[in-house]
């Protein structure tokens, strides 16, 4: 291109693709999600999240004894160091529940002798430490949020059941379990979303995975990405009561506001894992609590109506975050809690990224167009 050239300029990296994957294809138009060529609904149906982190992780799902070897490492992994323990204790009342996660995460590494070791052997075997600590290291952030002591992980339960005892100080109930599990699923992986792209740009300076996955962590604490679905409950918690939803639409609406929860960069039809969300919240009703099916009721309204007004003619419809926050709530999952929950499930997704780009790194360095001046005189500051 000339220098005199003005070039396409596509903001925020719109259509823009970067590289092939052979991990995850989201289908924008129609409104579907596949990991490794399986559609979510069938993974979300038939799976679970250790399955599921194979599958991402390796390219196919395990045969049984696959499966649990996968199963073994993960619950050897779990353990979390004594001054990270500390380290939590120290800031978990202090600061955002994500940046001790992002902190935490940072500070493991020193812990980890294969940290240089940039073989693919060696990087699996740090992304299943990190898929294994990560969800110890929220669970410890959790408990000691709410004045407990730490809990050592139990290697008889598996990875989301032991997160949730991490994380209450007891073994976790069905109904509990359950919603933790699908949103675990769910939130694994998406393609080429902000914070993977932040993992994969790190990773490309043949940065270690550590650093890539702090990058990742970093990214999705912001309110368009990770902490969405935190945004959306409070909009529900301000909304206060089913009978003032249309009136706090109508308003937000004319207002020009942002209804969290709603829209997608690449979905322009339902998103698929917001339908199995919604779905499951609908079987809880005869026996949710209150909150959870004042909620429900809330949500259903905002959605009817958003549908109504933006859904066909702008192609704005119900994203992944806008029923979690009623999932998780049955779930008695505080809201601070969520995103770093998402972090916890989705550091399957950027390790597989992580580990496919750097079969054949690239650099990632783009351009910016300069509009500024040039050749400018320098004053000297007694002139100035």
């Amino acid at each position: 291109m000339a220098d005199s050239a003005v070039p396409v300029i596509s903001t925020g990296l719109q259509n823009i693709y970067i590289t092939e994957s052979k991990i995850c294809r989201v289908d924008g138009e129609n409104g579907k999600l596949y990991y490794r060529g399986y559609s979510i609904d069938t993974i979300a149906r038939n799976s679970n999240y250790e399955e599921v982190a194979y599958l991402l992780i390796y390219g196919n799902l395990p045969k049984r004894q696959e499966l649990e070897a996968f199963r073994q490492q993960l619950k050897n992994e779990r353990e979390i160091p004594d001054s990270i323990v500390k380290l939590i204790k120290e800031s978990a009342n202090k600061a955002d529940p994500m940046d001790v996660l992002r902190t935490a995460v940072s500070y493991l590494s020193i812990y980890d002798n294969e940290t240089k070791d940039q073989s693919q052997e060696s990087n699996i075997r740090k992304s299943i430490r990190l898929i294994s600590k990560i969800s110890s290291i929220v669970a410890a952030i959790g408990r000691i949020r709410d004045g407990f002591d730490y809990v050592h992980p139990d290697k008889s339960l598996g990875h989301t059941e032991n997160f949730l005892y991490m994380l209450k100080g007891r073994r976790p109930a069905k109904e509990e379990l359950v919603p933790v599990e699908m949103m675990y699923i769910l939130q694994a992986e998406h393609s080429s979303n902000a914070s993977t792209f932040s993992t994969i740009v790190t990773g490309s300076t043949l940065s270690d995975i550590y650093s890539a996955v702090t990058s990742g962590i970093a990214t999705l604490k912001g309110p368009l990405h990770g902490g969405a679905d935190e945004e959306a409950l409070r909009m529900m918690y301000a909304i206060g009561k089913p009978e003032n939803t249309e009136k706090y639409i109508e308003e937000a609406l004319a207002g020009k506001q942002k209804i969290m929860g709603f829209g997608h960069r690449v979905y322009k039809a339902y998103d698929p894992r917001a339908r199995i969300i919604k779905d499951y919240l609908l079987t809880l009703q005869n026996h949710a609590s209150e909150e959870v099916r004042n909620l429900t009721k809330i949500a259903l309204i905002a959605e009817k109506m958003m549908i109504d007004k933006l859904g066909k003619s702008h192609g704005i419809w119900p994203n992944v975050d806008f029923f979690a926050g009623p999932v998780y709530r049955s779930a008695d999952i505080k809201l601070e809690m969520f995103t770093p929950m998402f972090a916890a499930s989705r550091i399957a997704g950027w390790s597989a990224h992580m580990l496919e780009y750097w079969k054949d790194n690239k650099l990632i360095r783009p351009l910016e167009y300069y509009t500024g001046q040039l050749d400018l005189q320098y004053i000297p500051i007694d002139k100035r």
